[in-house]
C-alpha cells in the first residue's frame, strides 16, 4: 500500500477543475482501481488508509452510478458525500471492528472487514450530516456543515428560501450515505453464520442510532434534567454505534463464541459512554482548532447532556437557585455572548460537575479494561484494542500488565457490566 496514500489524506486524489462556492474540489473517477488487500498485517500498518482505499473504490462505483442516474445530482449529492466520507475523521468505528476482529482470529477475511469497516464510515457520514442539520451547527471539521454548504451553493443567504433548501437537500444527503452503507453490508460474501450474526447487529445499530437521536430532541424540547435519561441518549445515540457494535462486528467476523463477545461488548460499552462523556465535556470546554466544532456549541444549542444534569442537580441540591436559573436560561439560547458562556464554564466547575464526569469516565475505563482482561485475545492486537478504548475516552492507557489481555487473567469474581446508569448515583445526581 506504499504509495498509494498518505495517513491523514484522502487516499482519491482531487482533480482539477469544478468548485463548489466554498472553493472545494468536487471528486472524479479515479485513474487508478486499488487492488484488493489480503494480507492482514498489510492492514494492521494502516487500518485508517486500507479502509480509505476500499471507500475510495467503493465510491467511485457509486459516483458512476450516479452520474448515469443524473449529472446535476452527483455533482451536488453524490460527490458531496463522496468527498465528505473519503476527506476527515479518524475512522474510530473501522479501527474498533478490525482491532476486535485481530484479537479473536488469526485468519480473518480482510475484504468483509473492510467493507463492513467502510459501511460505517458511511453511517457515520449519514449521522453526523443529519446531526448538524438538528442542531443548526454551521460547521463540521472546520469547514461549513452539509445544510450550510447547500444553501450557500444556490443563494447569498437565509430569507430567500436557500436555507430550506439546503435543510433539505441535507437530508436527502444523509439518507444517501445511509443507503450506500446497507448496500455494502448486503453486497458482502459471508458464510450464512456470520452473516445472520452481523446482520442482526447492524440493523439493531441502526435503530438505536435513531432512538437516540430522537430522545436527544425530546430531552430539549422537554428540558428535561435527568440524569438517567441524558445517559440513555448517550448511550443509545452514541456509545453503541461508535464502540460497543463496531466490536460486536469484529467479533461476529472472527466467529468469537457468545461469551468471548458478550465480555468484548462490556468492555465496549463502557469504554462508549466514556466517549460520550468526554465528548460532552468538549463541547463545553474543548478548544475549536481540536474539535472541529464552535466551543459551547452543545449549551448554544440546549443539548441536555448528562455533564449538564448533574450540574443542576447539584446547584438545587446546594440551595444555589441562582445558578440552576442561570444554566436553565443558557440552554438553548443561541445568542449566549463569550461572557455568559465564561460563567456556565464556572457553574460547571464550581458545582463540581466537571470533576464527577472525569471520575465518571476514569471509572468506566476501569471497568472497561477488567472485562477486556477477563477474555483470551491476541496479544499485540489486545494491546491496541485496550489502547484505542482509552483514546476514545481521552485517558492514557495505563502499561498493561503481564496477565492482560492474553488468556491468564483470573475469571474468579467477575460481574456483569456496571454502566453508568445503573452505577450508585453520586451526591446531587437525579433520576
Amino acid at each position: 500500500m506504499t504509495g498509494r496514500y498518505s495517513p491523514g489524506r484522502p487516499p482519491c486524489a482531487a482533480p482539477q477543475g469544478t468548485r463548489t462556492a466554498h472553493d472545494e474540489r468536487m471528486p472524479t473517477r479515479c485513474d487508478e482501481v486499488p487492488h484488493r488487500i489480503d494480507d492482514p498485517t498489510v492492514v494492521d500498518t494502516d487500518v485508517h488508509g486500507a479502509v480509505g482505499l476500499l471507500l475510495q473504490e467503493t465510491l467511485r462505483e457509486r459516483l458512476d452510478e450516479s452520474r448515469a442516474t443524473d449529472p446535476t445530482f452527483a455533482r451536488d449529492v453524490a460527490e458531496r458525500i463522496a468527498r465528505f466520507t473519503l476527506s476527515g475523521g479518524k475512522r474510530m468505528r473501522s479501527q474498533f471492528l478490525w482491532w476486535t476482529l485481530r484479537a479473536c482470529g488469526d485468519a480473518p477475511d480482510v475484504h468483509a472487514a473492510l467493507r463492513l469497516a467502510a459501511g460505517l464510515e458511511l453511517v457515520q457520514t449519514c449521522a453526523l450530516v443529519h446531526d448538524d442539520l438538528m442542531d443548526g451547527s454551521v460547521t463540521r471539521r472546520g469547514k461549513a456543515a452539509m445544510h450550510s454548504a447547500f444553501a450557500a451553493q444556490y443563494g447569498p443567504g437565509p430569507g430567500d428560501g436557500a436555507e430550506s433548501f439546503g435543510k433539505a437537500a441535507a437530508i436527502l444527503a444523509g439518507d444517501l450515505a445511509l443507503a450506500w452503507a446497507d448496500d455494502l453490508v448486503a453486497d458482502t460474501t459471508l458464510c450464512e453464520h456470520t452473516r445472520s450474526r452481523v446482520l442482526r447487529i447492524w440493523k439493531s445499530m441502526r435503530t438505536e442510532m435513531v432512538a437516540g437521536q430522537y430522545l436527544d430532541l425530546h430531552s430539549q424540547a422537554t428540558a428535561s434534567r435527568s440524569t438517567v435519561r441524558a445517559v440513555r441518549t448517550a448511550r443509545l445515540k452514541s456509545a453503541l454505534y461508535s464502540v460497543e457494535r463496531p466490536m460486536a462486528l469484529g467479533a461476529a467476523l472472527a466467529g468469537a463464541d457468545s461469551e468471548t463477545t458478550r465480555t468484548l461488548c462490556s468492555a465496549g460499552r463502557c469504554a462508549g459512554l466514556a466517549f460520550q462523556l468526554r465528548d460532552d465535556l468538549l463541547g463545553v470546554f474543548g478548544d475549536p482548532q481540536l474539535t472541529g466544532k464552535p466551543s459551547g456549541g452543545d449549551i448554544r444549542e440546549g443539548k441536555r447532556t448528562y455533564l449538564m444534569a448533574v450540574a443542576q442537580a447539584r446547584a438545587m441540591a446546594g440551595g444555589d437557585q441562582a445558578a440552576a436559573t442561570f444554566l436553565d436560561q443558557a440552554l438553548g439560547n443561541a445568542q449566549l455572548s463569550d461572557g455568559e458562556l465564561e460563567r456556565v464554564r464556572s457553574v460547571l466547575v464550581a458545582s463540581g460537575a466537571q470533576g464527577l464526569v472525569e471520575e465518571k469516565i476514569s471509572w468506566l475505563m476501569r471497568q472497561s479494561r477488567r472485562h477486556l482482561a477477563a477474555v483470551s485475545l491476541n496479544r499485540t492486537a489486545g494491546d491496541r484494542l485496550d489502547e484505542l478504548l482509552h483514546a476514545v475516552a481521552g485517558i492514557p492507557a495505563a502499561p498493561h500488565s503481564a496477565d492482560r489481555a492474553h488468556g491468564n487473567a483470573s475469571q474468579s469474581g467477575r460481574r456483569s457490566p456496571s454502566p453508568l446508569i445503573t452505577s450508585p448515583p453520586a451526591d446531587g445526581e437525579s433520576t
